[in-house]
Formats: structure tokens, C-alpha cells, sequence
């Protein structure tokens, strides 16, 4: 009887191994699972639906937003009569460095 009960306590013995290896593959798994979700969210950010996109809401941050466009749409409109009007490199690219360098200041004054 003993003998018998000693093969029995073997096998479930066994068969808890087994069942405790399988659970930390899983465990082991979902680890992995959750690192690779959270590189790919860390990545994607705020293309992800559902997510803030940093982008402030507001009456004062749209008239921000207005005003910073028009200030480079402007500056881009500068640049195309620029590079209608002068044929030469050097008016051309005088130009583009002098639109870039007055966009920070300009756009400063403007809000």
C-alpha cells in the first residue's frame, strides 16, 4: 500500500512541476508582451486613438495656434515671390536664412 502511495505522490509531484514550469512560461511571456506594448506605445504616443495629443485646447492656444500660422504662412509667401522675382542663388538662399533667423523673433511679436 505504501509502495502505491509513494507512485501516486511521484505523479503529482510531477505533474505540479509541470503545471508550475508552464505557469512561469506564461508569467514569463506576459512580461514580454507588456515591455513590447510599451515600447510600441512609447513610439506611436499620441497617434494612438483614444490618447491626449498634447495639444492644448482653448480660445487663447487656437489664437496661438492662428497666429503662428500666419506668420509662417507668410514668411513661406516671401520666400516664393523671392524665388520668382530673383533668378540668382545667393538672393534665393539670403533670403531663406534671413526668413528662418526672423521667424523666432517675429513670431515672439506676433503673439
Amino acid at each position: 500500500m505504501s509502495k502505491e502511495r509513494a507512485r501516486r505522490r511521484e505523479i503529482r509531484q510531477r505533474e505540479a512541476a509541470i503545471r508550475a514550469e508552464a505557469r512561469v512560461r506564461e508569467a514569463e511571456r506576459d512580461t514580454r508582451r507588456r515591455a513590447r506594448r510599451a515600447a510600441v506605445r512609447r513610439r506611436l504616443g499620441p497617434l494612438l486613438p483614444g490618447r491626449p495629443t498634447g495639444q492644448q485646447t482653448g480660445i487663447l492656444a487656437q489664437r496661438r495656434r492662428v497666429r503662428l500660422n500666419l506668420v509662417l504662412t507668410s514668411l513661406v509667401l516671401v520666400q516664393v515671390i523671392v524665388w520668382v522675382v530673383r533668378p540668382d542663388w545667393q538672393a534665393r538662399l539670403g533670403a531663406l536664412l534671413v526668413s528662418v533667423l526672423a521667424f523666432p523673433v517675429i513670431a515672439a511679436f506676433a503673439l
